[in-house]
């Protein structure tokens, strides 16, 4: 297009897109404006030596608001009853999934609040911003996490000292359905005999991602005996993680290559000796296998020492916002 880069959106253009033209009484175009999204508008003006194009952006308007929920039976069930979006209960999943093991420790009576953005354009309410600070009592243990921006514009959650809600490791690294076999002494379902399980085995459908558990350098990748196609990350120099039975890799990363945590590396699968579809799971501390579901993990960075007394000043207010809502919850749920 002559007119830049800004013109691009042209190329990509979809029956349904409106256009709107002026034109002066002799019928030249004057003005050509095209709507590329709800925020984005292509503008193109006639000027003395022709056009100029520019691309305009909305402002979109963020409103914070409060929510609160006890679960009955499940946290999404809860989750709508207070008016959460799927997104929104998801975001607080990840957020306090380091310490809360949302497939097996939720109990009936735990609680959560939440202060949420939402964002408005024009007047009506386009999307869910980002959860600004959140609580979580599971088993009458209480987590409070709370969102904060640094002077480079990173983003993260913190607990109100200032420790990373985030662990160097994720605690499970697939989404999966049930956990098939745990860590310690079993009985081998295809060698017929004890045999101590050096990990643990997510049961999975075929071709869920699997996701690097920390950030790491890929060491191994290929077949291994009776675990398959397997992957080996490297994590500093304490700690490696192994993934096995996969169905395949992704494409593109290879021994040697490094990884940030919760990249995916590969995809569930049964190869080597496996009975279905699953993921076997190592966590290795100086080459001696330990438990993933019970390890303690170790943290990862605090808040940097520059951004302390901004964090603490922003963690006050929400602190005081989570606090005065409080009342609230204790009212609904006394």
């Amino acid at each position: 297009m002559a007119l830049g880069r800004d013109t691009a959106s042209l190329k990509s253009l979809r029956p349904g897109d409106v256009f709107r033209f002026q034109i002066d009484e002799n019928q030249h175009l004057q003005k050509l404006v095209y709507n590329i999204s709800p925020l984005k508008s292509l503008h193109i003006q006639r000027q003395k030596q022709g056009f100029t194009a520019t691309v305009q952006i909305k402002d979109i308007e963020k409103r914070s608001t409060y929510a609160v929920g006890r679960i009955k039976s499940s946290l999404f069930e809860a989750g709508k009853d207070a008016g959460l979006s799927d997104t929104l209960i998801m975001k607080m999943v990840n957020i306090f999934g380091w310490d809360i093991d949302f497939a097996l420790d939720i109990r009936k009576g735990d609680q959560f609040a939440l202060i949420y953005e939402e964002q408005f354009l024009d007047g009506k309410k386009i999307n869910d911003g980002a959860i600004l600070a959140a609580e979580f009592i599971n088993r009458g243990h209480t987590y409070r996490a709370l969102r904060f921006t640094d002077a480079s514009d990173h983003s993260d959650y913190y607990t109100p000292e200032g420790r990373s809600m985030r662990k160097a490791f994720l605690r499970t690294p697939v989404d999966f359905r049930r956990i098939s076999s745990r860590f310690g002494n079993r009985h081998h379902p295809v060698l017929n005999r004890m045999r101590l399980h050096k990990g643990v085995d997510y049961a999975a459908k075929t071709g869920t991602p699997i996701r690097a558990s920390g950030d790491g350098k890929i060491i191994f990748r290929g077949r291994k005996g009776g675990y398959g196609r397997t992957v080996i990350i490297q994590h500093g120099g304490r700690y490696s993680t192994l993934y096995a039975h996969m169905s395949r890799f992704k494409k593109g990363l290879t021994a040697g290559k490094r990884v940030k945590q919760g990249q995916i590396i590969g995809y569930v699968g049964q190869s080597g000796r496996a009975t279905g579809p699953h993921l076997h799971y190592e966590f290795r501390v100086n080459g001696v296998h330990r438990n993933p579901l019970t390890i303690r993990l170790p943290n990862a960075a605090p808040i940097k020492k520059q951004y302390r007394d901004s964090f603490r000043r922003t963690a006050s207010a929400l602190l005081a916002q989570l606090d005065m809502h409080k009342q609230t919850r204790l009212a609904m749920y006394p």
